[in-house]
């Protein structure tokens, strides 16, 4: 009995021994056998695994699982904690996770690979390529496309970026917008997270479907909402816009499986505009966006604009799609903390050192500028003072104030301390100006000389001063030079239009708050007299149209009433007029006398940025100067005239930063 039971055994463990290396002989000798079209890179049980198949690829580092369209390049599914696919089942593949962009002829445009490649795998590390290259017989924008996916070992989630191209020769053309957009399983997420304030249980896409249309389509009344504790509450995508600066982490949480999606955006440095720039985030759908350039809140300059034969590359990301989770349900909304934790961990990281592109400088290949910034305004100190919390960046090099205007190049952007000192660094190789402007001071900066960053190279400028725009003593003035309007009076929102979440915070972000103009002023337009009022309580934060009792609109005017106690008819003052915002409006500024043949200061026709309609503090600033004559002032009571004469519609307007008088120079 023995003697058969160690045969028996010597039998098995040889067969153990000798079937792995017959199977794997055999797919070797017959591929067809390997039914998945399989190209097999990964070392099995450890690291980042990568399987090429026929139509897909699929990285998996043992905590999250990522599937490709091959050689779309299309996400088609992520695999986390348990869930098959955090993405909608209900779109097609190409249209889950993807990037695309809104061109000259303001259509959609998905770029879809037409080839693939592995760039780098090893236990550590993949990183693959989706490239799709222009073909002059396509409807498509003259754009080369190769979008790029890294997945690092013991790392919750997967990086994405995009190098964009053109090469001299290739047809004009405009971007309008950019983008990588997620869809998500509506099944499983329903509440969002944009910023500590702007957090809420969302409605549905099928929701806003039954909902009743607004003034304009992106704005809905929730009128029989599957939740009926958003009856009632209007939902709108751009009340959830954030600037730039703000812009790192937002996405959604499934508080059924205590999942966590998010979109990390460690840097600025491809995004356009500065760091005040407005883009959409997240919204319902459940939908999460990384914008890197769009017309929004800025209009007709956010649009890059490529002539005939003009070359150009950028890079946009690499940004990080987070998945985090808890084992306690209840304990879902703590997600939120851990992605802003782990957002902070990126920015630290930032350049990352494992992209494998060329177009990406590692940080050794990087530079740095480092300074202080000083404010003179001899009208208020004789010596510099420090610029306290100034923005100040790198762009290309332009006029002051151009980076907000700029979008094909790289900008870099840090705060000042509160002694001016600054710290600018990872800076791609490149010639750049240096910019700045202070809170709280009018006017922009900009360095006179060019700066030129090389590898590993730290600049150390000499301490700079920053001297505003004066020509005279300040007699007057009204907001804070900050670039938003959101220090005036913002109305609180008519009860039939709330979304609740606004109610504390972001108040100008709620819907119809232009309507409301007219119900506070029914009867004349807003008078607001120095040394009386509070522009906090009796300065509108926009300056919009009535509503005619034809149908038509009805312009308006603004009185800004002030005492000169002596005038000095010989000498030249000077009006200042900051605007933090306008859509397709003209501003014409008139004193003491409202129906002057000609306007002391007319702004002419500007601004396509919506930002009344969009719910925006601000869009992109404009500065205006007028010298007003002595002999145009009376001894005493005096009148300046605002009057914004388009009338087109409702979101016809203005959105002020700051205004101030100022008195012949001393």
């Amino acid at each position: 009995m023995e003697v058969v039971w160690t045969r028996q055994w010597a039998i098995f463990f040889g067969l153990l021994i000798i079937i792995p290396f017959v199977c794997s002989r055999s797919i070797a000798e017959n591929p067809d056998r390997n039914n998945l079209g399989e190209d097999r890179y990964d070392e099995p049980n450890h690291g980042v695994q990568l399987h090429v198949h026929d139509h897909q690829v699929v990285m998996d580092n043992g905590i999250v699982q990522l599937t490709l369209a091959k050689p779309e390049g299309s996400v088609t599914r992520i695999k986390y904690k348990g869930v098959d696919n955090l993405l909608s089942n209900r779109y097609r593949e190409n249209s889950r996770g993807y990037w695309d962009c809104v061109w000259q002829n303001n259509g959609q445009w998905v770029f879809l690979g037409t080839s693939f490649e592995v760039i780098h795998h090893n236990k550590s590390q993949v990183e693959v390529s989706f490239k799709r290259t222009w073909d002059p017989s396509s409807d498509g924008p003259p754009l080369s496309v190769d979008k790029r996916f890294i997945m690092l070992n013991g790392s919750p989630g997967f990086y994405a970026y995009a190098i964009y191209e053109r090469l001299e020769g290739w047809n004009g053309t405009s971007l309008w917008q950019t983008r990588l957009a997620f869809k998500l399983r509506e099944d499983l997420f329903h509440y969002m997270a944009i910023s500590d304030t702007r957090q809420r249980v969302m409605p549905t896409a099928d929701d806003r479907k039954k909902g009743e249309v607004l003034s304009y389509q992106e704005a809905v009344l929730l009128t029989n909402p599957a939740n009926p504790d958003l009856k009632g509450e209007v939902d709108d995508k751009y009340q959830y816009a954030c600037d730039s600066k703000d812009n790192k982490v937002h996405g959604w949480i499934s508080q059924k499986s205590g999942v966590g999606f998010w979109l990390i955006t460690p840097s600025d440095e491809f995004r356009i505009s500065g760091p005040l720039k407005q883009e959409l985030t997240s919204h319902v759908g459940p939908v999460s966006l990384s914008t890197f350039t769009s017309s929004h809140y800025v209009g007709k300059s956010g649009e890059e604009i490529f002539q005939d034969g003009e070359a150009w590359k950028k890079v946009f990301g690499p940004i990080f799609i987070y998945v985090n989770s808890v084992s306690d349900k209840k304990k879902a909304l703590s997600l939120w903390g851990d992605a802003k934790q782990q957002m902070l961990k990126e920015v630290e990281s930032w350049p990352y050192s494992f992209p494998h592109s060329r177009d990406f400088p590692k940080s050794h290949e990087r530079g740095s500028v480092t300074g202080r910034l000083l404010v003179l305004d001899r009208y208020i100190n004789q010596e510099p003072t420090p610029a306290s919390l100034a923005y100040v960046g790198l762009s290309v090099p332009g006029e002051a104030g151009s980076w907000q205007d700029e979008k094909k190049g790289y900008q870099f952007w840090t705060q000042a301390d509160e002694d001016g000192h600054f710290f600018i660094k990872a800076v791609r190789p490149g010639t750049y100006n240096l910019f700045a402007w202070v809170p709280g001071v009018i006017g922009d900066y900009k360095y006179d000389a060019i700066i030129t960053i090389k590898p590993g190279h730290k600049i150390k400028l000499r301490q700079l001063v920053f001297e505003p725009p004066r020509d005279g003593p300040t007699l007057w003035e009204i907001g804070i030079p900050d670039r938003t309007a959101a220090e005036f009076f913002i109305p609180d929102a008519d009860p039939k239009f709330v979304n609740k979440i606004l109610i504390k915070h972001d108040k100008f972000r709620q819907y119809g708050l232009w309507n409301r103009y007219e119900e506070i002023y029914p009867d004349q337009d807003l008078v607001y007299t120095v040394g009386e009022s509070d522009y906090r309580k009796d300065w509108f934060f926009a300056h919009v149209n009535r509503h005619g009792t034809d149908g038509k609109f009805r312009r308006t005017t603004w009185q800004i009433v002030f005492d000169l106690p002596v005038v000095e008819m010989a000498a030249t003052y000077k009006f200042r007029l900051v605007l933090a915002g306008a859509n397709f409006a003209e501003l014409q500024v008139r004193l003491n006398d409202p129906n002057g043949r000609e306007a002391l200061l007319s702004t002419h026709l500007i601004g396509r940025e919506n930002v009344i309609a969009r719910h925006g503090s601000h869009g992109r600033l404009w500065s205006f100067t007028a010298n007003m004559p002595g002999y145009l002032f009376v001894k005493g009571r005096n009148t300046i005239y605002l009057t914004q004469t388009r009338t087109s519609n409702s979101f016809q307007g203005v959105l002020y930063d700051y205004i101030r008088l100022e008195g012949p120079p001393q």
